[in-house]
């Protein structure tokens, strides 16, 4: 289950890296514009490496984190697929859409583990 964590965790991170360039904020309308964002993403990413301690110290919430990051990783690329089947043109470059395929994968795998657990 580390594994996939991590390279879910990762995922999410590069995507909002990606989305900073795509100044994200503005296309969900993110009450503060970028102060905003950067306060959301303070508390995502410090919840997702908060639940990687968790897996990896084996605790009893690692199981809702990573439930959370999987999620978290699926609904990320989904959310951006509809964008674009409504004609968005963000995250259209092969990289961005790279990490946004790595997110659902992750996420999935992720997802997948749990549940043979």
């Amino acid at each position: 289950m580390e594994r996939w964590y991590l390279a879910t965790l990762l995922a999410l991170i590069l995507h909002q890296i990606d989305a900073a360039f795509w100044q994200e904020w503005a296309m969900f309308h993110v009450p503060g514009g970028i102060q905003g964002f950067l306060l959301f993403n303070l508390l995502a990413i410090g919840f997702v490496l908060w639940g990687y301690r968790q897996t990896l110290l084996g605790t009893s919430s690692a199981r809702g984190h990573a439930l959370v990051c999987g999620a978290l990783g699926i609904g990320t690329a989904l959310i951006h697929l509809t964008f674009a089947l409504f004609g968005r043109n963000e995250f259209h470059l092969p990289l961005s859409i790279a990490v946004l395929l790595a997110c659902f994968v992750s996420g999935g795998g992720l997802l997948l583990q749990l549940r043979r657990r």
